[in-house]
């Protein structure tokens, strides 16, 4: 079917589908140059300024067309917007109805999906000011929290790190968390020698890989999933009281205060996944329900790049919301919004002229607090995971997996068929990577 044609008069109502593809007619016009607008003999509006400005009150008919869409129910109503996402173009229309919790506009009540966003109240006394210190993070009272009305449980909270403490997640996810005996992708596909430190194997061709735009791509860009503590199985989408790892100690102080600052004091960090996005990487719709305790939160944090977030409903034919997670930032999903569908349909480029977000820019400071759980990162490694976040993301989902007391159920698990990589809940990868790319299971 052909691209329909921009016909240059009044708007008649648009279908939801329709709205999309006018918004793209319009978008391709605004890109358009704009030469000799204006009539220097007589200083009226040249026609074709005229146009454009109509063109543009349409442009504003379509976005609103394009929000009517969010909210109309029907099958599929999810996967429509995660395509229109993921096909979107940063510094387009495409994005003008995605919330930013991290702008200005949050605060205010204003931009974006004001309508949705109300404030959030932390427990402030839960956590103290050198507990939040020494896992990396601000004074609880100094955090911003939003939730959404209509998504009861959910949380988000923008970067409340200190300056430069992002730097050692970061540095952690890629030089320590990738490690053995921690799981990862790779594995599938290689032996245990070769996969036994991708920091080593990696450090020297991403430090340089400016300078060499042919080189083949190094372990840690390929990878993309890494799972600590109970690793989740992804053929029986369960965890195993026999397929376990100790949980990183830094990792799981910093997820207890995060949880307590919530209202989840005595949350235990036992399971982790932790995805690896490239720019052309996505996450499928999904839910996440294999832990055997419910009750407690979901905690996401983000680094890198941003990239869009879709939460929707417990039923994929509830349109979800849209919002941009930034480096820094803090999701928690617990109560209703614990068992909600969600995906991560685009991962976006830093604006032109910059390579990194601007949080990341502050190092970490030479003297931390003596009992600090965050490390030292050296201007060597720091050169490593700059020039890897300059075309990534890394995202940290921390789950606890039974409530107290509780045991894992008596059944046998086949270690012989477990297979890592080919559940969906993976990406929906891009076409270089020379690891077998897992498609999207339509019950995950």
């Amino acid at each position: 079917m052909g691209r329909p044609v921009l016909v240059r008069r009044a708007i008649a109502p648009l279908t939801a589908e329709a709205a999309i593809f006018k918004l793209r007619d319009l978008r391709d016009l605004r890109s358009r140059p704009r030469k000799n607008l204006h009539d220097p003999g007589h200083g009226n509006l040249h026609p074709g300024q005229r146009e454009l400005g109509g063109e543009m009150g349409k442009m504003a008919a379509a976005v609103s067309s394009v929000a009517t869409l969010a909210t109309e129910p029907g099958e599929d109503a999810f996967r429509k917007l995660f395509r229109f996402y993921r096909q979107s173009r940063p510094g387009t229309a495409d994005l003008g109805g995605v919330i930013d919790f991290s702008a200005a506009q949050a605060a205010h009540g204003t931009g974006p999906g004001a309508h949705k966003v109300v404030r959030s109240q932390l427990s402030v006394s839960s956590v103290s000011d050198h507990d939040a210190h020494r896992a990396g993070l601000q004074p609880v009272s100094k955090w911003q929290a939003y939730g959404l009305r209509g998504y009861p449980g959910f949380i988000f909270i923008p970067n409340p790190f200190l300056p430069g403490y992002q730097w050692h997640w970061v540095k952690q996810c890629l030089k320590l968390y990738s490690q053995k005996p921690n799981v990862c992708n790779l594995d599938k596909h290689m032996t245990k020698e070769d996969t036994r430190d991708l920091w080593e194997q990696s450090k020297e061709s991403l430090r340089y890989k400016d300078m060499n735009k042919r080189r083949p791509r190094s372990l840690l860009e390929k990878l993309r999933w890494v799972t600590l503590g109970y690793h989740y199985n992804w053929d029986s989408k369960k965890y195993s009281a026999d397929h376990y790892t100790p949980f990183p100690s830094d990792l799981a102080f910093l997820s207890e205060q995060v949880a307590a600052a919530c209202g989840f004091q005595g949350f235990r960090a036992e399971a982790g996944i932790l995805n690896y996005y490239r720019l052309d990487s996505t996450l499928g719709i999904h839910v996440d329900r294999s832990e055997l305790d419910h009750s407690k939160p979901l905690l996401s944090f983000s680094f890198g790049q941003s990239a869009i977030f879709l939460l929707g409903g417990l039923k994929r034919d509830e349109a979800p919301t849209a919002m941009f997670m930034h480096s820094g930032d803090i999701m928690v999903m617990s109560g209703f919004s614990r068992l909600l569908n969600h995906a991560v349909p685009k991962v976006l480029p830093s604006p032109e002229g910059e390579s990194l977000p601007c949080c990341l820019e502050t190092p970490l400071p030479a003297v931390l607090p003596r009992d600090s759980v965050v490390e030292p990162c050296s201007a060597e490694d720091w050169q490593v995971c700059a020039s890897y976040l300059e075309t990534a993301r890394v995202n940290m989902t921390v789950r606890q997996v039974l409530a107290t007391d509780q045991d894992f159920p008596l059944e046998p698990v086949e270690e012989n068929k477990r297979d890592f990589t080919t559940e969906g809940f993976c990406h929906l990868d891009d076409k270089n990577s020379q690891v077998k790319r897992p498609r999207l299971n339509s019950d995950s």
